[in-house]
């Protein structure tokens, strides 16, 4: 996620720190104010700069939320999609694996502001709603097609539409993450771990998806009749 690794005061910090200081203090006031109440003055005044250094390498805070999001999921999106190139395993294992690991990002406190700021605001910002949708939903919902789709011709999931798996699976986990760090539904979760959270919804996921062996018993006994 978005971080900055210094000590030393923001004044002395080199010229080609500034935009990812830059972008570290518009995570904080984004998170704070939202997309539509945050102002580049507050940006600059977070990050130690003038409004016109941050001129100097984002045109607005639109471009700010973009490579905030290039930043944190898109860069984990694009480690995901080259660690499953030839990756080995069932396609059920793999499905797991994959949201094990979307699950531990989405409970980061740096996803949940951004998932907040997608479902609670980028329908005023239609560009960035679109870019949103193109560089991770997108994204996200093509390699759990293609991890779904696996598993219906091999026989591990039943015959379903792979994309639409896809997608419940993929509304699932945000609608859970959101109550799970929510100050009102959170403390109904208390008393079930991240853990045992995760394992309630694989365990939903899977019987959903799972082949139903008596209509393949049926399909086995026709043919060797």
């Amino acid at each position: 996620m978005v971080s900055v690794e210094s000590h030393c005061p923001k004044w002395r910090r080199l010229p080609e720190e500034r935009p990812q200081q830059i972008l570290v203090a518009a995570f904080e006031v984004f998170g704070e104010k939202g997309l539509a109440g945050a102002r580049l003055d507050d940006i600059a005044k977070r990050a130690g700069v003038s409004k016109g250094t941050i001129y100097l390498y984002f045109p607005n805070k639109e471009a700010l939320f973009k490579e905030m999001i290039r930043q944190t999921v898109v860069a984990h999106l694009e480690r995901t999609e080259r660690d499953y190139e030839g990756k080995r395993g069932t396609a059920a294992e793999q499905v797991r694996e994959y949201m094990r690991d979307w699950w531990n990002v989405a409970r980061t406190p740096a996803y949940q502001v951004v998932l907040r700021l997608v479902i609670g605001e980028l329908h005023r910002f239609p560009e960035l709603a679109e870019f949103y949708w193109q560089e991770v939903v997108l994204r996200k919902q093509q390699l759990l097609h293609r991890l779904m789709r696996r598993g219906v011709e091999s026989g591990e999931f039943r015959d379903i539409d792979p994309a639409v798996a896809g997608r419940m699976i993929g509304s699932m986990f945000a609608a859970h993450t959101v109550w799970a760090c929510s100050s009102a539904v959170a403390p109904m979760l208390a008393a079930t771990s991240d853990a045992e959270q995760f394992d309630q919804i694989m365990d939903f996921f899977f019987r959903a998806v799972a082949p139903d062996r008596s209509a393949r018993r049926v399909r086995h006994r026709a043919r060797c009749q």
